[in-house]
């Protein structure tokens, strides 16, 4: 099943849909596809029989969409992103299909509980965070939208890590997400693709013509795996293609029979490295070249299958910018441009204008930091070694981008320095997010105060040379799975409210907001939040033997580990709030009951992240079990967070974290999944925080904390952190309690070194904004108090967020930049 040339293809009729219809294409599975009876089938037979019966709906949908988009030779969208953090695909094929009901019915005359075989699918491990969350809501929205889009990535083995703890430290082991089956993919070897690596340039003549050829060292070869992405409802399934990674040689027999067993299968382990995990370790050099070898494995893999398996055959490249617009979310996927380069110049034989014209036409590139370290930056030695062809096409379109440069702003050396794609200090090296910038023919960040900063901050040079290159797309998420796939409940409350549709047309929230004033309707949305925290309660029991009281305000902060996301502030505020408790200070019954959930992973590398959710586990720890807080403290932190416990958990929320540093987060899709499922919003004025504060209103949302330029004039002022710590009174108490080892069975060592990054460093200015963040938590406790006011503001929340669909997200991509439209039946 590729989106290839072939187009001579009968239909195809998908099973009938209908109870009858259903149990007969599963019992076929159950016994054609597992071999075995229904009486001897295991649960994860069941689910197995069951995922592909109901793929066996989608895929006559999938068939005829790919035949249509080839008819039609429309504008697609390829979608590179390094990792696509799916969720499971079983309720989401459900809810595309309207199956739900049939399969539940069909299940239960066999005998068999839907819930249960739920239950046996394995989330697939193929992302880190919010980066790849987000590109699963864009290719869902794109389905949905009926747009012609493939998303290209990396078939990870093992995904990022499956998180557990040990005495309340991360551990890493491995996600064995592949081990019981992936009935969801469809791999075709037929269609591998060979990627080489290392070598040497040589120039040859060409006709009279000097041109340069690439005599690669090694080589391997990308299979493609194929997952269906359905829209909603609507008949279309567009496709998603991940690339895994395999030796063109894996087994040498001479050596085998040698008696060299390891070293027969040397070249199938290495090959499969490039595949392995995501984002592997790069802290030693052996980690930073594999990751360049991963990057370019899927971007070369996803060029190449595009121009030979998508095309026409007769297709003339010249055209290439009308069919496809390749969309590099974020620098991971950069090295494409110089691939698509070399393809033309090279292999196509282009002169080097006209190559470099259409590639131009070709890419565009979203910016999804504003941190430094996190624009990728490939030392000139590694790429030289890996890819010497490319880096000589990056040469040269950097001398002839600077050499435009210098005419339009001749004498300008410090600006050239700052400019130039390739960096001179510390050491020789490429910067990608300028590649990117040069060669796209759009750059936009993905929140209004991000893109600002964008051009102000990170980009200002290449923003005053192109202005309208640059523009703004705010992410959004699925209304599918994060809200009616997600909390069901509200699904049916909304759809009481405003009538069915709201699912593909989320603005219609807006219809709601009139109810927030209705009595009865408050009491019905509290009594939903309510249905939430028990199945939160029951699957967090079940999952983690965790279980939570009662009658708590659910307070949330879920996200990657990072010090800017300044999980520490609000472990400081536990903190501060346990010691007012035990020091008679705060009577524990004159605030209302909190559970603190937290769900982070740290990078494997990352130290400090590692010992900040040592804290919260050891916090957490004494806090729960001192019988002087009287449950008016929870913390909770399961591990191993994903989309799967986030479907429960987000729904269940009231009150949401996200306090990240004025203008370091991007955007942010965390924030607007729990603002429309209920969940009222404290934070700073960052991202799109901004967006969700102006839309929801003031009254509805906890602002705290330094704006952003205010950071900026703290931190040129020289900041000390220390002077917050002698200042203020609640705070010193906090820092010392931790310090003084009472969260370490009395070792003032085990978490000396985040006292000590918090008073003499600090970087993200935790200290600075924590007087306002217990400010403004006093404000929650005040106003949840207060359970009408609370409710109303809830739902005004919902009612308001109807702009952070990822389809209004996609809406604008196409307008801004992509210019692809629908492909609809005729």
């Amino acid at each position: 099943m590729t989106e290839n040339r072939a187009n001579g293809t009968a239909p195809v009729t998908a099973p009938q849909h209908s109870v009858e219809g259903f149990v007969k294409e599963f019992l076929r599975e159950l016994h054609f596809g597992q071999g075995v009876t229904l009486a001897r089938a295991s649960d994860n037979d069941q689910y197995l029989a069951l995922a592909r019966t109901v793929r066996e709906y989608l895929m006559a949908r999938w068939l005829e969409t790919l035949r249509r988009q080839f008819d039609a030779q429309a504008k697609s969208v390829a979608y590179l992103s390094a990792e696509y953090l799916l969720g499971r695909q079983l309720d989401n094929a459900l809810i595309a299909t309207d199956l739900t009901e049939i399969v539940e019915e069909g299940l239960a005359s066999l005998g068999i509980d839907l819930a249960t075989l739920r239950e046996q699918e394995v989330e697939p491990g193929l992302g880190n965070g919010g980066l790849g969350r987000l590109a699963a809501c864009f290719v869902d929205s794109l389905a949905t939208m009926s747009v012609p889009c493939i998303g290209y990535g990396i078939r990870y083995e093992y995904g990022i890590f499956r998180q557990t703890f040990v005495d309340g430290w991360q551990v890493e082991q491995p996600d064995t997400w592949l081990s019981l089956g992936a009935p969801w993919e469809f791999p075709h070897p037929e269609h591998s693709v060979p990627v080489h690596f290392g070598g040497h340039t040589e120039t040859y003549d060409d006709g009279g013509v000097e041109r340069t050829r690439w005599v690669p060292a090694w080589d391997v070869l990308g299979v493609p795996y194929n997952y269906m992405v359905p829209g909603y409802q609507n008949g279309r399934v567009n496709t998603l293609r991940l690339w895994s990674a395999r030796a063109t040689k894996a087994f040498d027999l001479q050596i085998f029979n040698s008696g060299e067993y390891v070293d027969a299968v040397r070249a199938q382990t290495f090959a499969e490295n490039i595949s392995k995990v995501l984002y592997p370790e790069d802290s030693t050099p052996q980690g930073k070249e594999l990751r360049l070898q991963q990057q370019y494995f899927f971007v070369a893999c996803s060029i190449r299958d595009f121009v030979e398996n998508v095309l026409p055959e007769d297709f003339d490249l010249h055209d290439l910018p009308e069919r496809i617009i390749f969309q590099l979310n974020d620098t991971h996927p950069v090295i494409a441009v110089p691939e698509l380069m070399r393809i033309l110049v090279d292999e196509k034989k282009w002169d080097w204008d006209e190559a470099w014209a259409v590639t131009q036409k070709c890419f565009a590139y979203t910016c999804h930091t504003l941190l430094p370290e996190a624009l990728e930056v490939w030392p000139v030695e590694l790429l030289g070694r890996l890819l010497p062809r490319h880096l000589e096409i990056i040469y040269r379109i950097n001398d002839d981008f600077l050499a435009e440069v210098a005419q339009r702003f001749p004498g300008d050396e410090l600006r050239l320095r700052r400019m130039s794609i390739i960096a001179e200090h510390p050491e020789r090296s490429v910067r990608m997010a300028y590649l990117a910038t040069v060669a796209g023919a759009k750059v936009n960040g993905v929140a209004e105060l991000h893109s600002q900063l964008l051009r102000d901050k990170v980009l200002p040079d290449f923003s005053e040379y192109w202005p309208d290159k640059f523009t703004n797309v705010t992410n959004g998420v699925t209304p599918r799975r994060f809200v009616r796939l997600a909390n069901p409940a509200l699904s049916e409350l909304i759809t009481d409210a405003v009538g069915p549709g709201w699912v593909t047309d989320l603005e219609r929230l807006r219809e709601m907001e009139p109810l927030a004033d209705d009595a009865e309707f408050r009491e019905r949305f509290r009594a939903v939040k309510a249905h939430n925290k028990d199945r939160l309660n029951a699957l967090l029991q079940r999952r983690d033997g965790i279980t939570l009281p009662a009658d708590a305000m659910l307070d949330v902060m879920v996200k990657r580990l990072h010090e800017y996301k300044r999980q520490t502030l609000k472990v400081l505020h536990i903190v501060s709030q346990y010691e007012r408790i035990v020091s008679g200070e705060l009577d524990p019954t004159s605030i209302p009951r909190r559970v603190f959930a937290f769900g982070a992973k740290a990078a494997p590398g990352y130290k400090m992240a590692k010992q900040i959710i040592g804290l919260i586990n050891h916090v957490g720890a004494v806090v729960n079990t001192d019988p002087r807080v009287q449950g008016a403290l929870t913390v909770v932190f399961p591990p191993n967070y994903n989309v799967t416990l986030a479907e429960t958990l987000i729904p269940a929320a009231d009150l949401s974290e996200q306090i990240s540093l004025a203008g370091k987060e991007a955007s942010g899709t965390g924030n607007m999944k729990f603002a429309l499922n209920g969940a009222l919003t404290i934070g700073t004025d960052d991202g799109a925080n901004v967006e969700i504060r102006q839309l929801v209103g003031d009254d509805h949302f906890f602002l705290f904390g330094l704006l952003e330029p205010q950071v900026e004039q703290v931190v040129a002022a020289g900041y000390e952190p220390s002077r917050y710590y002698e200042e203020n009174r609640t705070l010193r108490r906090a820092i010392d309690l931790i310090a003084s080892g009472a969260f370490a069975n009395g070792d003032r060592k085990v978490f000396e070194p985040i006292v000590s990054n918090l008073l003499h460093e600090d970087r993200f200015l935790v200290l600075a904004d924590f007087q306002s963040y217990v400010e403004a938590q006093e404000r929650v406790d005040a106003a949840y108090l207060d359970t009408e006011g609370w409710t109303r503001s809830a739902i005004l929340n919902v009612a308001r967020s109807g702009f952070f669909s990822s389809d209004r997200s996609m809406w604008d991509y196409i307008d801004r930049i992509w210019h692809a439209q629908p492909v609809v039946a005729r």
